[in-house]
């Protein structure tokens, strides 16, 4: 301000000293001139600044104070707000990298679960496959031992009604039994062998 008002005085003095001159176009000497002039000059001037000083410079100075507060404070809460959008995205960033990686996770585990599924199915079919070949051979073995025991069991009346006939003598039907009985075994024998 101390600037300002030393800028003011000697534009003043120059101005003061030109009129002075009275204008001739001649060059001005600020020293020349009517020193009552410049006195009442400096007077006004002095008394100009001291009134602006008190009414028009400290509304206006607050006003700029002012101003610079409110355009600081919201520097500061434009930072505040940015840094704060910052936060709030490197952890949306972060919750979405989570969020990805959680699905991944997922599909990861779903695909696991899908083979274990898969391999378990595939191994029930196979046990379950595997048990009816078993039942199949049992079955098969009984068929064939029945099947066998009523050839012998044929066989052996076959036999028994040719060795009758043969011997032209009628057998009763304890013999009967018994010839069929040796029979079926001798035939169970040879079938071993």
């Amino acid at each position: 301000m101390a600037k300002v008002i030393v800028f003011m005085v000697a534009s003043l003095l120059t101005s003061t000293t030109a009129m002075a001159s009275g204008g001739d176009g001649g060059v001005a000497n600020p020293f020349a001139g009517d020193l009552g002039n410049v006195i009442w000059t400096l007077v006004i001037f002095i008394l100009v600044v001291v009134v602006l000083g008190k009414f028009a410079w400290g509304p206006i100075l607050s006003a700029l104070q002012k101003r610079e507060d409110f355009i600081t404070d919201s520097l500061s809460s434009a930072k505040k707000d940015r840094t704060d959008a910052e936060a709030r995205l490197a952890e949306y960033t972060t919750k979405l990298e989570e969020a990805r990686a959680e699905a991944t996770a997922m599909v990861e585990e779903g695909r696991r679960d899908a083979e274990v599924l898969k391999k378990q199915i595939e191994d029930d079919a196979k046990a379950e496959a595997d048990k009816m070949v078993e039942r199949a051979k049992r079955e098969i073995g009984l068929a064939t031992d029945t099947a066998i025991k009523e050839l012998y069991d044929l066989s052996g009346k076959l036999a028994v009604g040719i060795a009758s006939k043969i011997i032209t003598k009628e057998l009763d039907a304890q013999q009967h039994s018994r010839l069929i009985s040796e029979s079926i075994e001798e035939l169970t024998a040879a079938q071993k062998n």
